[in-house]
C-alpha cells in the first residue's frame, strides 16, 4: 500500500500521536514504545486503502486501543512509577509538570477521552468512536475529568 518513502512521512507524522495515546492508556514509556512499534509495522502491511489523513489517524488510534487493551490482559503487565517518569520530560513551566501529573493520575476511562478531545481535538463523537462508547459518555467522562482535574489542582496549590 504504501512506498517506503511514504510509509516513513506516514511514521514521522502520527508517531507522536500513538505513542500519546498508547502512554495514556499503559502509562510505562517502555510498552508505549513497543504499542508504537507495533501499530507502524501494522500500518507497514496493511494493504487497506484510505479514504484521507483522518481516516488513516483514525485508525491508527483505533488500532492501537486496541493493541493496549491486549497488552492490559497478558499477565506479565507491569507498571511504572509516574514520578519517575515525569523526571525525564522537559517542561517550559513548572505548571505543565504538575498538570501533566493530575492528568496521569487519573484512571485510564478519563485519561484517554482527556488526551483525544483536548490534545488530538477530536469531538466528542469522534471520540466515542475511537473508543467505542456513546458519545453522552464520553460527554460525562469529559466533565468528570475535568471536576477531578480541578480537584487535584486546588489541592495541590499553595
Amino acid at each position: 500500500m504504501f512506498s517506503n518513502e511514504a510509509f516513513a512521512r506516514t511514521a514521522e507524522r502520527y508517531m507522536d500521536t500513538i505513542y500519546r495515546v498508547a502512554y495514556g492508556w499503559l502509562k510505562n514509556p517502555d510498552d508505549a514504545n513497543d504499542v508504537t512499534q507495533d501499530i507502524l509495522i501494522e500500518l507497514y502491511k496493511t494493504e487497506k486503502a484510505f479514504e484521507s489523513d483522518a481516516h488513516l489517524k483514525n485508525w491508527l488510534i483505533r488500532a492501537t486501543v486496541n493493541r493496549c487493551k491486549m497488552l492490559f490482559r497478558s499477565p506479565w503487565r507491569r507498571l511504572e512509577n509516574i514520578d519517575d517518569y515525569t523526571e525525564t520530560l522537559g517542561f517550559e513551566h513548572e505548571r505543565d509538570q504538575e498538570l501533566f501529573k493530575s492528568v496521569m493520575s487519573l484512571d485510564k476511562k478519563y485519561r484517554v477521552p482527556l488526551l483525544l478531545f483536548y490534545y488530538e481535538g477530536y469531538s466528542t463523537a469522534e471520540v466515542a468512536s475511537m473508543l467505542r462508547i456513546p458519545e453522552k459518555t464520553v460527554s460525562t467522562r469529559l466533565f468528570r475529568a475535568r471536576a477531578k482535574l480541578k480537584t487535584i489542582l486546588e489541592e495541590e496549590s499553595p
